[in-house]
């Protein structure tokens, strides 16, 4: 069984696939985690991740990279965004996700394109979504728990900047698949959200488990 799980940033979509994962006995896949490493490795290479070429060699990331913390962060979130625009970077992580997702017994993966692009095959299609102010706030409580200042506004001032840079990119860009589940989290805390998701995925497949 292949679960997609799309949407914007702070919607709460990583945390509903690890939850559907762990229940369905499914390997999950963070695909934006591929995107913020090469964002990553771009500006550590002192690379400019607006340059198509600088951010596809960044594409040529070390695996060790996707261990590294840094990546969860607002700045790696946003050099990840500005890599992501590029086709040429989208095609060189293509195929990783790709075979992830079809290999044997299926596969959770959470994105923006995987519904549409990666896995326009699967099994079940969520599109996870909330609205810019109740994404902010989740994003700015995160941060508070990292003991990290960054101020609200500046939070929703980025998390607009990404989506419009996310809807609007000419390649794989961030919508529902034509057959996605749409789930608004805005008024629903992580378990709700989680029994929203597992009651839509039973509901399509007519499932209760997976070995």
């Amino acid at each position: 069984m292949i679960i997609a799980v799309d949407g914007p940033t702070a919607s709460g979509k990583g945390t509903i696939a690890k939850a559907l994962a762990k229940h369905f006995g499914l390997p999950h896949l963070d695909t934006g985690l591929l995107y913020r490493a090469v964002g990553y490795q771009c500006a550590l290479s002192g690379g400019d991740p607006d340059d198509p070429a600088d951010a596809l060699a960044a594409c040529e990331f070390p695996d060790e990279l996707l261990a590294n913390p840094e990546l969860r962060s607002e700045a790696t979130g946003g050099l990840a965004s500005r890599a992501s625009i590029h086709p040429a970077v989208r095609q060189a992580l293509f195929e990783r996700q790709r075979a992830f997702a079809h290999q044997p017994g299926g596969a959770v993966l959470d994105g923006r394109d995987i519904g549409t692009v990666i896995a326009p095959d699967a099994d079940v299609k969520l599109f996870i979504t909330a609205t810019i102010q109740a994404r902010a706030m989740r994003r700015w409580l995160e941060m508070q728990g990292r003991e990290l200042d960054l101020e609200l506004r500046e939070i929703e001032a980025d998390i607009a900047a990404r989506d419009q840079r996310d809807i609007h990119r000419a390649d794989a860009p961030l919508r529902a698949a034509e057959d996605a589940l749409v789930i608004d989290t805005s008024e629903l805390d992580r378990d709700a959200a989680v029994a929203a998701a597992l009651d839509a995925v039973n509901a399509i497949t007519g499932q209760q488990s997976c070995p």
